[in-house]
């Protein structure tokens, strides 16, 4: 159900924008995302799970808040994270 060590690694190699990058707001985006895409195959099967709905809730918010600050700051890097993601807006 949580994001494996090797595919947080890849992740990070995938989004960083340098080399020691594990911070930026492209980096926390998508490991957020993987986690929030992990959580809702598991609601598929444990639909009454609503301690780890708060949970996905919580992230939700949180990838929201830093797409939004991302989007503040260098609208380039967030029209192509959400493109790389896939994500609505």
């Amino acid at each position: 159900m949580s994001v494996t060590a090797a595919r947080k690694a890849e992740l990070i190699k995938s989004y960083a924008q340098g080399n020691d990058d594990t911070g930026s707001p492209e980096v926390q985006v998508a490991i957020l995302s993987e986690r929030i895409s992990n959580l809702t195959e598991h609601f598929k099967g444990h639909a009454k799970d609503h301690h780890s709905r708060r949970g996905l809730l919580k992230m939700v918010g949180q990838r929201r808040r830093l797409l939004d600050y991302l989007k503040s700051r260098d609208s380039k890097r967030y029209d192509s994270l959400i493109e790389r993601l896939g994500l609505r807006r």
